[in-house]
């Protein structure tokens, strides 16, 4: 198991995060309402189609451009 992933699933290495789920023992749901309520889309989405670094505009808009940036990268390692 990725050392990142410590007690929950999570994905996300952002474990600084008081959301994070390794930092409290009610799994992801901290994080979604967050996210939610700011119009975001979590971190782990973001991890999952590419590493981020010193993203701060985690906005559903953005993650579209950030999706669609990298759509042609993501469909090449699917090829695999």
């Amino acid at each position: 198991m990725d050392k990142n992933m410590g007690k929950h699933f999570c994905t996300c290495e952002q474990t600084e995060c008081l959301k994070h789920p390794n930092n409290h023992d009610e799994g992801c749901d901290p994080c979604i309402q967050k996210n939610l309520e700011l119009g975001e889309i979590p971190a782990c989405f973001w991890f999952n189609i590419s590493k981020i670094t010193g993203k701060t505009d985690y906005s559903v808009d953005n993650f579209t451009k950030f999706y669609l940036d990298h759509k042609n990268k993501l469909d090449k390692q699917n090829m695999v």
